[in-house]
């Protein structure tokens, strides 16, 4: 399969927790990333293989949509290519991360 038209999505976050409100809304925002083929990379940091730029700005705009009021989002769109140049300083890749994209792909 060829690479060259997959985007990542990147999605940092940092959400209060402090009261029972907070971390339902914590739980909410995490929980629509999941259904929507996100993946976690590490605590905070999730990704999603998009096919092409306008499946990628689909996704933005849907991460725009379920934004808590509070907190703190930011989202990286690169290439796939530049995703896999990405370097590991400590820890193991996950499950997702070592799949291969068309499997991913079909997965979601």
């Amino acid at each position: 399969m060829n690479n060259e038209n997959f985007m990542r999505l990147i999605v940092f976050f940092d959400l209060p927790t402090k009261t029972k409100k907070d971390r339902k809304t914590y739980i909410k925002f995490r929980k629509k990333l999941l259904e929507n083929g996100f993946f976690m990379l590490q605590y905070s940091v999730y990704c999603r293989i998009c096919k092409g730029i306008q499946l990628s700005k689909k996704y933005i705009k849907f991460i725009k949509k379920v934004t808590p009021s509070r907190g703190n989002i930011r989202i990286l769109q690169i290439t796939d290519k530049q995703f896999s140049n990405m370097e590991l300083i400590l820890g193991t890749k996950t499950n997702e991360e070592n799949r291969q994209i068309g499997q991913l792909i079909m997965e979601f």
